[in-house]
């Protein structure tokens, strides 16, 4: 039988766990405060420490110190409602065996404090310096697909090792490789980022390696590579699945001697940094078609990270919308708000360029909004004008209006007595094109009569003719 000690303030939990692992035969002691907990940690041993973060008074990461000294090598459990990246990195650096966010599964937790009392192999740190969350390079959100990406994070941090972090564009693999070396032990550091696709093959490995004096025909001087300009900090590859292959090997070497070469030398000159890759593109169908070698992969994907889509954290937005206001910096965003409606439009959104192209569109509607409380007509188009995606309504109706041509020039006769064909043609096919492309749109106005090309204003009549959308001005365009 174990002795477990859960602090927490909240009654709830505290009974949850007292119930479920007591069942399994544990001694459960129970706290609601700091002091509670150190007081019944020093009154016998604990084989296993539940520790929520937010408490009164004090909190638990910041007195994860004192437990130590009173629960001896015993893992420590961190449990909390407002995870953030600092506060994982914290924790896993105190020395917690895992960490946990609410709400969450009873058997999970449960399950997670018996993997902890069979482990028991934590091992003390000093907590990471804290950071401002706020910045520009921030890791916002707190959905459960963030969760698991800072606590990853916080492990591979101070470990030092390969790291290949891959993800759609847009979805910030870049801070994700920022944070890394931020909480790792090259800290103090550079942080060296390069995008291989944005730099000519050619000239790849003089930007990485670097070259000395006379080794080419202008080569007047010599010049360090990444490589060397990285030392005691980190490089990141950003775009990896674009390196030449011939260079794919070099890469490797540099990997696994920590060595590289400098081209027009022949001795290969030592290198102390950590490498980080990252891609947004399938390493594993380039290394089908050969494009890509299947050693420097494993040796890169020691540690991999996947970044999750916008689509998959649409419960971040509003985290993500408050973040890119403040970053902002735009006349009126300081007081700037947002609307529900504004929320339930991002969330219908589809987000195609992720986390990066929806700070464009919150940057857009705080100019358009000029102060006012940001709403769905002050976003920008969903769609590019005449990209497949606004071009999709239209060319859905393209059958049914042949149809309906057909039909009518089924009798040729009758055409002479009709003059108003063209009329109640129009009368046929606007309406479901205009209710298709809001549909599209999201009901958003303004980028329906761009996709459409034409005027808000004739957008506005033809809607009020056939009875489409609401009627008041003030929620077409935004006033």
């Amino acid at each position: 039988m174990s002795r477990i000690l859960v602090v927490d303030d909240e009654a709830s939990i505290c009974w949850a766990f007292r119930e479920s692992l007591g069942d399994e035969g544990h001694q459960v002691e129970v706290a609601s405060s700091v002091e509670e907990g150190l007081a019944i940690a020093g009154r016998g041993s604990i084989d296993a420490l539940v520790l929520d973060v937010r408490l009164p008074g004090r909190d638990g990461i910041s007195a994860m110190g004192a437990f130590r000294e009173r629960i001896g090598p015993a893992p420590i459990v961190v449990i909390t409602a407002f995870g953030d990246l600092e506060t994982a990195v914290r924790a896993m650096e105190g020395g917690a065996f895992d960490y946990l966010v609410k709400p969450f599964d009873l058997d999970r937790a449960t399950g997670v404090v018996a993997r902890a009392l069979d482990a028991r192999r934590p091992e003390a740190a000093a907590p990471a310096p804290a950071t401002d969350a706020r910045g520009p390079e921030a890791l916002v959100g707190r959905s459960p697909a963030m969760q698991e990406l800072f606590k990853r994070i916080a492990l591979v941090a101070p470990a030092d090792v390969p790291v290949l972090i891959t993800g759609e564009s847009g979805t910030g693999k870049e801070l994700v490789a920022l944070a890394i070396h931020r909480h790792g032990p090259r800290r103090n550091g550079p942080f060296v980022p390069v995008n291989l696709a944005s730099v000519t093959p050619t000239l790849v490995e003089r930007e990485l390696f670097g070259h000395r004096k006379g080794s080419f025909t202008g080569a007047t001087e010599d010049r360090p590579g990444l490589l060397e300009q990285a030392a005691g900090g980190t490089l990141l590859l950003d775009e990896l699945g674009d390196l030449p292959p011939d260079l794919q090997v070099k890469l490797l070497r540099v990997i696994e001697h920590r060595t590289f070469t400098p081209i027009g030398e022949t001795r290969p000159r030592p290198v102390d940094i950590r490498i980080l890759a990252a891609t947004n593109r399938s390493l594993g169908d380039l290394m089908a078609e050969g494009k890509f070698r299947e050693d420097l992969y494993f040796r890169l994907s020691v540690f991999p990270i996947h970044l999750p889509p916008l689509s998959d954290r649409l419960g971040d937005i509003p985290d993500l919308v408050a973040h890119f206001l403040r970053l902002a910096r735009l006349p009126g965003t300081d007081e700037a708000r947002t609307t529900p409606a504004l929320i339930e439009a991002l969330r219908a959104r589809p987000w195609a360029g992720n986390v990066r192209e929806l700070r464009n569109a919150i940057e857009h509607a705080a100019i358009v909004a000029r102060g006012r409380a940001l709403a769905p007509e002050h976003l920008p188009p969903v769609g590019r004008p005449g990209s497949e995606a606004g071009r999709s309504a239209a060319e859905d109706l393209r059958a049914p209006i042949a149809a309906w041509a057909r039909h009518q020039l089924a009798d040729p006769a009758s055409l002479a007595a009709d003059p108003a064909l063209y009329e109640r043609f129009l009368d046929q096919v606007e309406p479901p094109l205009l209710q298709a492309v809001l549909d599209h749109c999201r009901d958003n106005r303004a980028a329906a009569a761009e996709i459409l090309g034409i005027h808000r204003t004739t957008l506005r009549q033809k809607l009020r003719k056939y009875g489409i959308g609401g009627s008041s001005p003030s929620s077409e365009f935004g006033r």
